[in-house]
């Protein structure tokens, strides 16, 4: 039987890159890959498997012949080509926020929630935001194990989450704010150093934490706090799950961390704890603070799983844990979720 064919839409992004690194490293499950970007990008070549493909410009005719495509687009892209790859005969895994909580699309992280890629009515399978694809690795095993309750979270969002011209910032504000070591001990040095080149962030983000990611939303929540909520809810079929969140940018390039205050139905050990998450795909334990041993971006960057540690049972409650999660955002938060669920699809087709 022919292998299926895989569309890239918006193969020449930061996260389609990563795409193509993916498709070259992993197991080949595909024929035909086809590379698709915006008319300004179409007659590129870039490389994928060894090979240099060529960018097609988005066009309806592009999908003809194909069975699965990933998109890496803008949300109103997406919004208008997802259905049109449909009607071409492909199924779409989609990156953005578009879908997500649509009731007839299922929200896939495969080592969480695989069999959802089944109930697909619309032909449309969305790919789960990255911040929430990094924390739910580690939060579902032990869902599975004590039964989830209640989380409170406060993440730590890279740069690269809102784009390259995220990281663009933030490396040219530490190069305006590099050899003064005065800056950050007086009110408004950093701000008057850092000028109004603030890019896509609300505040400086070198030498600053910023307490805002996303768009506002209702009642002062920001969109990417209600994201960790409502797909998390979704993912983890717990409709009514409480969860409060705050999400903060912080200087790294590359990297989301949450710290996840989580509350169960049973009691739960640290060790039981490290137990599950040690046996738990697409997780790495590191936990060893008497080692200095920590998750953190600066090591997880550039890697697959979702690394965890600072396990501790909650001093109060003897049903809650913290802990600490970080992952790459571009990969698991992004292309490698897409990439996973693209290989599910090639798997159903092929049987």
């Amino acid at each position: 039987m022919a292998r299926p064919t895989l569309a890239v839409v918006g193969a020449t992004g930061s996260v389609g890159t990563v795409m193509l690194d993916l498709l070259s490293s992993r197991r080949d499950v595909w024929g035909e890959i086809r590379l698709i970007a915006s008319a300004r990008s179409a007659g590129k070549s870039l490389t994928c498997r060894g090979e240099s493909l060529p960018v097609r410009p988005l066009t309806a005719e592009a999908f003809d012949g194909v069975d699965v495509a990933m998109f890496d687009v803008p949300d109103d892209v997406a919004a208008h080509w997802a259905p049109i790859a449909v009607s071409r005969g492909a199924v779409v895994v989609d990156n953005s926020t578009v879908f997500r909580m649509e009731p007839d699309v299922p929200l896939v992280v495969p080592e969480v929630n695989r069999e959802a890629i089944a109930y697909r009515p619309r032909g449309i399978v969305s790919s789960a935001n990255c911040t929430v694809a990094a924390m739910i690795m580690a939060v579902a095993p032990l869902h599975f194990e004590y039964g989830l309750r209640e989380l409170v979270l406060a993440s730590y969002q890279a740069a690269s989450g809102v784009g390259q011209i995220g990281v663009d910032t933030l490396h040219d504000q530490l190069t305006k704010v590099a050899g003064d070591r005065l800056l950050g001990s007086r009110p408004g040095n950093v701000r008057q150093a850092v000028g109004d080149d603030l890019g896509p962030f609300p505040a400086p983000l070198a030498l600053n934490v910023v307490p805002w990611a996303g768009q506002l939303a209702p009642l002062g929540w920001s969109s990417e706090e209600l994201k960790l909520r409502d797909e998390s809810r979704k993912i983890l079929g717990l409709a009514v799950l409480k969860v409060s969140s705050t999400c903060v940018r912080v200087p790294v390039v590359t990297g989301h961390s949450v710290a996840v205050h989580a509350v169960f139905a049973s009691e739960v050990t640290a060790d039981g704890a490290r137990e599950a998450l040690r046996n738990a795909p697409g997780v790495i334990l590191v936990d060893d603070p008497e080692a200095g041993e920590f998750p953190m971006p600066v090591d997880a960057v550039g890697t697959d799983p979702s690394w965890v540690g600072r396990i501790r049972r909650a001093m109060d409650d003897p049903r809650a844990l913290d802990f600490f999660v970080t992952g790459d955002n571009m990969r698991k938060g992004a292309a490698l979720n897409t990439v996973q669920c693209a290989e599910l699809l090639a798997a159903e087709l092929g049987r």
